[in-house]
């Protein structure tokens, strides 16, 4: 996770001050619109959250978060960095102009407080004690961020969870059946092309303090989990940590990989995020990789957020049929 956070630091560097409120209005099932009755729900850590009724307004801590409100139809009174979801999930961009609460690890507890939401949203990624703070504030209801033993289920879990607290359990249902079909036609897609079963790595890079990590997103993680739904066997031997199924190498480790199609994320909203194409390109080690001679790496769009939901999902299923196909 702090490599995650790590990129938002890197591509945040200006607070944006925005003004908005959000409304589940257009959304919201017919149901919870008119019974206005109280929900009880059970959040990530077992506790009880009580609402009023549908919550209207909204505030997100995390991206992901933030993504499945976008999809459920819900326009988020407040959000985390700003900035860097403009920059990292345009793929399922925001409709309307959310504060600005502040760092995904720091939001401000004034700015919060200061939109009175119905309903704070966040994962477990952040420190309890801000938990605490906005408890005092408002209802909270804590996910579980990722869960490397069934990264698809924790998705989809968490939409629900955030439908049902909105009042959008139908919409939540058409999303989910959409990512479904995807699944299904991505993995004919690249069956009829011969590709069932294909060896592939996604991973994506950074450059700090001059040196190249590469982060490979093994079995465990969220896109790897896509990946193997949709046909494509998993390249990466290395180990990946228990939420995110993330691994860390350099690139002397992707002499182990050997002939695969290899694939990754970057963006140009920061530089610090394309080494495969900037440092690398004159790296003897990488210009000897097996993929790199066969041209078989492919960048796929920049901001499908690789820890999003379904819609980003989906959406990264199209660009990895797109690439592999063409």
């Amino acid at each position: 996770m702090r490599r995650i956070l790590l990129t938002a630091a890197v591509a945040t560097t200006v607070a944006l001050t925005l003004t908005a409120c959000g409304t589940t209005e257009p959304a919201a099932d017919d149901n919870a619109k008119k019974s206005g009755e109280r929900i009880t729900l059970t959040d990530a850590n077992g506790a009880k959250v009580e609402l009023d009724g549908p919550a209207k307004k909204v505030v997100a801590t995390e991206w992901n978060v933030v993504e499945n409100l976008i999809s459920l139809g819900v326009e988020p009174a407040g959000v985390a960095d700003v900035k860097g979801y403009k920059t990292w999930g345009t793929a399922v961009p925001l409709k309307n102009e959310p504060k600005d609460i502040g760092t995904r690890g720091e939001p401000s507890m004034d700015t919060v407080a200061s939109l009175k939401p119905d309903l704070v949203v966040v994962t477990n990624d952040l420190p309890p004690a801000a938990v605490k703070q906005l408890r005092k504030v408002a209802p909270v209801l804590e996910l579980r961020a990722a869960d490397a033993s069934d990264q698809i289920g924790r998705m989809n879990t968490n939409l629900d969870l955030i439908a049902k607290a909105t009042g959008t359990t139908e919409q939540a249902e058409k999303v989910k059946k959409q990512f479904d079909a995807k699944v299904v036609e991505g993995k004919k897609a690249l069956a009829d092309a011969d590709l069932d079963g294909a060896k592939f790595a996604f991973a994506d890079g950074y450059v700090v303090s001059k040196q190249v990590s590469i982060r490979p997103f093994t079995s465990g993680s969220l896109i790897g989990a896509v990946n193997e739904k949709i046909g494509l066997k998993n390249a990466w031997t290395v180990k990946g940590d228990k939420n995110y199924g993330l691994g860390t190498t350099d690139v002397e480790g992707l002499t182990k990989l050997g002939d695969v199609r290899f694939a990754y994320i970057g963006n140009d909203g920061d530089k610090n995020s394309t080494p495969f194409t900037g440092v690398l390109a004159k790296d003897s080690v990488w210009k000897s990789l097996p993929f790199v001679k066969k041209d078989n790496v492919h960048r796929l769009p920049d901001g499908i957020w690789m820890f999003g939901g379904p819609e980003s999902m989906g959406k990264y299923i199209d660009s990895v049929v797109e690439a592999l196909t063409k």
